[in-house]
Order: C-alpha cells, then structure tokens, then sequence
C-alpha cells in the first residue's frame, strides 16, 4: 500500500475470515483489536451465492445502533487501499450499509452495519 492513502475498516464479523479476506482482497489483513460503542449485534441470514461460498457460513453477524454506550461490539480495524474498500463494497450484501464510525480508540473508521 505504499504511496496510496489508506482506509480504516472495522470488521466483526465475515471479513476477518482468511477465506472472505483471500476472495475479496487477494491478500490477508493483518488486524488489530478495537470496539465499536453504541451499537449490538445479531444475525442475519445470507442468501447470496458469492457471499455463501467466499465466507462458508449461511448466517452472518450485523450489527445495529442502539446509541447506548453500554452497547458494544469487539472486532478488528484492518488498513486497507481505496480499490479494497470497493471489493468489501461488492462483498457485502444489501442488507448492510457502510458508514464511518469512531471506535473506543478513538479511530475513525469505515464498518458495514444494518441497512
């Protein structure tokens, strides 16, 4: 990634799978631990066959604001390019949103939550 600026991903669930990682990036992450207040998390079922088959697991976790800070969700910030942040774009199905958030690091960072 050098010379091109990079994006913070938080991610809690699929996309620190190496096999989701590998199809969607052609690469691994390598991540460090944070958390998202504000927001739980639950389930929701995948349909999609590209999803299906890069992750292996019919029901994946999603998060939703609860706007209390009790809440909270752990996961991974991955650094990522612009063109890899497009490919999570296309991985993500459209039950998920992309918005940026501030985790308990202080970190700004981009997280797919409930659409």
């Amino acid at each position: 990634m050098s010379g091109e600026r990079s994006e913070r991903l938080f991610s809690y669930g699929t996309l620190q799978l190496d096999s989701v990682q590998l199809s969607s990036f052609g690469r691994l992450l390598e991540g460090e631990a944070d958390t998202m207040p504000g927001y739980r998390k639950d389930m929701v079922e995948i349909t999609d066959p590209e999803v299906l088959r890069a992750s292996g697991e019919r029901f994946h976790p999603i998060v939703s604001h609860t706007g209390d800070p009790t809440d909270q969700v752990d996961g991974k910030v991955f650094r990522i390019t612009a063109d890899e942040l497009a490919a999570a774009d296309r991985y993500e199905v459209s039950d998920y949103k992309r918005v940026s958030v501030t985790l308990k690091s202080g970190h700004e960072a981009w997280v797919y939550i409930k659409a």
